[in-house]
């Protein structure tokens, strides 16, 4: 069980950092950002609520507790993600601009496979 927390939290900081990132850099509404979404086809008032919505999602991760609100931030952070990735592939961006999601992709399903094992664990061992 050590085992299975240390990968969960590798996993689950390195998720935060990476959204935490892009809502920050949201936030501050930075000229390549802003550039990043018109190539994109977006609106540049999506920047705004992607990056609450990405700190929401942070808080409710990393919050113990309320189960129901952490599946709904890892449903939210996938979706993000995939729809990112899609967004460049449908705009004919290289697959080196995009692949990096991917990876974040890779990582939260890491996350949230060891968020469920750790909670199964606990399930057993309160039954005990």
């Amino acid at each position: 069980m050590k085992r299975d927390k240390i990968i969960y939290w590798i996993a689950t900081i390195l998720t935060c950092a990476m959204m935490l990132l892009a809502s920050v850099s949201g936030l501050m509404k930075s000229e390549q950002g802003i550039q990043l979404f018109k190539h994109l086809g977006y609106p540049e008032y999506l920047i705004g609520l992607l990056g609450v919505a990405r700190i929401l999602g942070i808080i409710a991760i990393l919050t113990p507790g309320f189960p129901r609100l952490k599946e709904w931030a890892y449903a939210g952070f996938f979706f993000d993600l995939a729809g990112a990735a899609y967004s460049g592939y449908a705009v004919g961006d290289p697959l080196s601009m995009w692949a990096l999601i991917y990876v974040q992709i890779i990582i939260l399903f890491i996350s949230y496979i060891f968020y469920h094992r750790l909670k199964k664990a606990r399930t057993i061992a309160q039954a005990k």
